[in-house]
């Protein structure tokens, strides 16, 4: 089933007179991270109108189980929104969908790499064309493609009223397209994947797959994530969320501290602009995305 399409010009006026301004919109348009990193990624989007998960990388059960922390069954969820097939991204989605009937909003290419492993007619695909924007309920969604070793990997641009939420996750770098999108949005969840130097130390590794993940299809670096934040201030930037950490070759400590840094030398405090850690292992605090 194909989701709905308008201009990108539509898409923001509808958000705005479907979620009201920024005083009716922003203060219930929320984000919590129910986990993030190798083992897993998936976060919660509220608005008065809408439930959506961004990516489904947790088990059934820790999904199910975080969801309910957060006062909320599967039952009540609008739909999971997938920037790619990964199994981190992506691994409740064969149970879940035997359990749930939630719609999975994908582009074509990253549902047909899932429906390889998935079986047939058990979900509720409601697919999306790549740097078409759409809308779920009161949530205008932008999307726009990101460079990564998957099928067709996307970062979107969720927008309720006037509050915007950027979500930029697995890629090797940042593209002026994706900078560009994220340029609206007041909180940017973003992939802070390793320290360089931890990484080229590490032993746990073979060169080869350091080479992936250094290079431009793999995963963003402390320094790399912080050069694309600090590059947003002066417009809507006001958090960081620090996601999909590599467990052996960064730490919550190095890449808050990489982000502060850049972030200070571009002209914002602590007071002007906040990082927070998404983890693995903990559900982040639920956070007002203006």
């Amino acid at each position: 089933m194909q989701a709905g399409f308008t201009g990108a010009e539509p898409l923001l006026n509808f958000a705005l007179e479907r979620c009201g301004g920024l005083q009716n919109g922003a203060a219930v348009f929320h984000l919590t991270t129910l986990g993030s990193g190798s083992a897993g990624n998936c976060a919660l989007v509220e608005t008065p109108g809408t439930r959506l998960l961004i990516d489904g990388g947790l088990s059934t059960m820790q999904t199910k189980q975080r969801l309910a922390e957060c006062g909320i069954s599967p039952e009540q969820l609008d739909g999971i929104l997938l920037t790619h097939e990964h199994g981190d991204h992506a691994r409740c989605l064969a149970v879940w969908s035997k359990q749930f009937e939630t719609p999975i909003y994908a582009n074509s290419l990253t549902a047909e790499a899932l429906r390889r492993n998935m079986p047939e007619g058990k979900q509720n695909w409601r697919l999306f064309v790549t740097g078409s924007d759409f809308c779920i309920n009161d949530i205008a969604i932008q999307n726009f493609s990101v460079p990564h070793d998957a099928a067709d990997p996307v970062g979107f641009v969720l927008h309720h009223g006037n509050a915007s939420l950027g979500f930029l996750t697995d890629l090797g770098f940042a593209t002026k397209l994706a900078c560009e999108r994220l340029r609206m949005a007041h909180t940017v969840v973003i992939e802070a994947n390793h320290d360089e130097k931890l990484l080229q130390l590490d032993t746990k590794r073979p060169w080869s797959t350091k080479q992936r993940i250094m290079s431009r299809h793999g995963h963003l670096s402390n320094d790399a994530a912080a050069g694309v934040l600090a590059g947003m201030i002066g417009g809507n930037f006001k958090r960081a969320v620090l996601g999909h950490l590599s467990r052996d070759c960064n730490s919550p400590e190095i890449a808050s501290a990489t982000v502060r840094a850049h972030l200070t030398a571009a002209g914002a405090s602590e007071e002007t602009v906040e990082i927070i850690v998404a983890t693995q292992r903990e559900i982040g605090p639920r956070l007002a995305v203006a």
